[in-house]
């Protein structure tokens, strides 16, 4: 299934290396971003190994990262001043809602940010 594309979250991420098959089928054959912050969240885990690092880092090369920018700070700002979620969350959303990508996610607290295109992954 070609021209699919998702913005992952870390959830997402971690799914995918624990290798989640439900997780690989659906992102099979899309085209798969990550905000910076996802990718600062699975390297910088608290007692990572030297060959996890190594997987995250593979995982990564296949996917577009999205650094920060002012509209993804403004939007952020909006959607943290509006919803009041956490800020690693806030950006996230913004960086969704700047590529216009959906958003790929098993975190539910998303679902409330109407500005946003939403796939809610549910096991």
């Amino acid at each position: 299934m070609s021209g699919r594309s998702f913005l992952i979250d870390t959830n997402i991420a971690l799914y995918q290396l624990m290798g989640n098959i439900t997780v690989a089928e659906i992102l099979d054959g899309a085209k798969l971003y990550v905000s910076f912050i996802t990718e600062l969240e699975l390297l910088g885990y608290k007692g990572i190994s030297a060959k996890e690092q190594r997987a995250v880092k593979m995982f990564l090369d296949e996917c577009i990262i999205i650094d920060i920018n002012n509209e993804i700070k403004n939007q952020t700002i909006e959607i943290k001043q509006k919803y009041q979620m956490k800020l690693p969350d806030s950006i996230i959303a913004a960086t969704a809602i700047y590529a216009e990508i959906t958003l790929l996610t098993a975190d539910k607290g998303f679902l409330k940010i109407s500005e946003l295109n939403l796939a809610l992954y549910e096991e």
